[in-house]
C-alpha cells in the first residue's frame, strides 16, 4: 500500500504479517517462482529474484523452500501457466488503485478481484486509466531515530532521487528502479539497516482522505489483499498521522 506514511503502512503490515504466516509465505513463493520464471533461477544475474529471496529471507522462510519455488519457476512444466497481471481500479472518494497479481488461473483471479471491488464501492478501469498517476521507483524505508546525514550522503553517492525525513522521524529514499541496486549495496556495505527495499509504484500526487473516508478505503485494500493472487495493491491516497494512530486503536 502507498500514500501516508510508509512506516506507519509497514507498523501495520506487520501485525497482520504475525498473524497471516502462511498467506505471505505462499506470496513470496509465487514472487519466486514468477522471478525465476522470467529471468532465471540465478540470484546474481536476476535482481528481481535477488530481492523476492531477500524477502523470504526476512519472514524466515526455510531455505528447501526457497530452493524449489526458484526450481518449480525455472521449470518450463512447473511455472507454464503462471502470469503476472497488473489490475487497474477505482475506489471510493477518487482513489486509485494498482493491484498487482502473480495467478496459475486469470479466470479465478479477475472475477474475484472484482467482486472484492464491486462490495467497497469500487470498480474496474481500464488499462492505463490509473497508471499513468504512478511512476515506477526504489524505494528505501529507514526507521525513526536512523543516522539521516549517512543515509543521505550514501543514498547520494548511488544516485538516489531524492531522500525525505517526514513528520515521524522516518526516512525515505526514492531511486530511480536503474539505480536500486548500486544504493542497496552502499546502504549494506556501510551498515545502514532499512526497514524495506522495494521497487514499487509511487504516485504523483496523492489524495488526502479524513477519518471515515479512510476506513473505508484501508479495509478495502485489506480486503484485496487477502485474495492469494493479490501480490500488492498500490494506492495514490494520504492519511494523517493522527488519523492513523486512531483507527490503528479501533
Amino acid at each position: 500500500m502507498s500514500g501516508h506514511s510508509k512506516w506507519s503502512t509497514i507498523k501495520r503490515k506487520k501485525g497482520k504479517i504475525d498473524q497471516e504466516r502462511g498467506k505471505i509465505f505462499s506470496k513470496i513463493i509465487r514472487e519466486i517462482m514468477m522471478a525465476a520464471k522470467i529471468g532465471g533461477a540465478d540470484p546474481e544475474a536476476n535482481s528481481r529474484l535477488r530481492l523476492a529471496i531477500q524477502k523470504a529471507k526476512e519472514e524466515n522462510m526455510p531455505h528447501d523452500n526457497i530452493k524449489r519455488a526458484v526450481q518449480k519457476g525455472a521449470a518450463a512444466s512447473e511455472s507454464a501457466n503462471l502470469e503476472e497481471i497488473l489490475f487497474e481500479a477505482y475506489a471510493p472518494f477518487g482513489v486509485a488503485l494498482l493491484i498487482s497479481t502473480v495467478t496459475d488461473n486469470r479466470n479465478r483471479t479477475v472475477p474475484n478481484i472484482r467482486s472484492v471491488l464491486t462490495k467497497y464501492n469500487g470498480s474496474m478501469a481500464s488499462k492505463g486509466a490509473v497508471s499513468y498517476l504512478f511512476d515506477k521507483k526504489g524505494v528505501f524505508l529507514f526507521e525513526p531515530g536512523a543516522e539521516e546525514e549517512k543515509i543521505m550522503d550514501f543514498a547520494l553517492e548511488g544516485g538516489a532521487n531524492d531522500v525525505e525525513t517526514k513528520e515521524d522521524g522516518s526516512i525515505e529514499v526514492i531511486t530511480e528502479p536503474g539505480k536500486f541496486e548500486p544504493v542497496k549495496e552502499l546502504f549494506d556495505k556501510n551498515n545502514l539497516a532499512y526497514a524495506s527495499n522495494e521497487i514499487t509504484w509511487v504516485p504523483q500526487t496523492t489524495i488526502n482522505l479524513d477519518k471515515d473516508q479512510a476506513r473505508k478505503i484501508l479495509k478495502l485494500i485489506d480486503k484485496l489483499e487477502e485474495d492469494d493472487d493479490v501480490q500488492q495493491v498500490y494506492s495514490n491516497h494520504d492519511i494523517a498521522e493522527e488519523i492513523m494512530a486512531e483507527l490503528d486503536e479501533e
